[in-house]
């Protein structure tokens, strides 16, 4: 693993980012600088925070420590899909939205775990 772009959880979270900041933009235009500014901040702040953190791989408690923050955005993220998708999308829900980023936090805690518990500096 030579770089955060080998981390299956970074690729997974920076194509969400990329959906989620193309489902932001068709957002009432009151709402993209409300809703969808926060939204898009969240989701590209997961595969930053992953990115910054594999930066401090030698470091393991501060790698831990940026997956954590990743792990916390991504909570973000789906409370901030949840409120748009009642919002904004109720007659076609954003499901499979909240289910990628449900996805995505199941590995990012098990990323987690494995660092912990694996992870050689």
């Amino acid at each position: 693993m030579k770089s955060y772009n080998d981390l299956e959880i970074y690729q997974i979270a920076y194509d969400n980012a990329l959906e989620i900041h193309k489902m932001s933009m068709q957002l009432p235009k009151f709402e993209l600088y409300e809703q969808g500014s926060q939204i898009r901040r969240a989701s590209k702040s997961i595969k930053n925070n992953i990115a910054e953190g594999f930066g401090r791989r030698r470091y393991k408690n501060e790698f831990i420590r940026f997956l954590i923050f990743a792990h916390s955005s991504c909570d973000e993220t789906i409370s901030q899909l949840n409120m748009i998708s009642d919002i904004h999308f109720e007659d076609n829900p954003l499901n499979d939205l909240i289910d990628k980023y449900n996805k995505l936090g199941r590995k990012l805690n098990s990323f987690i775990q494995y660092v912990e518990e694996n992870w050689q500096t």
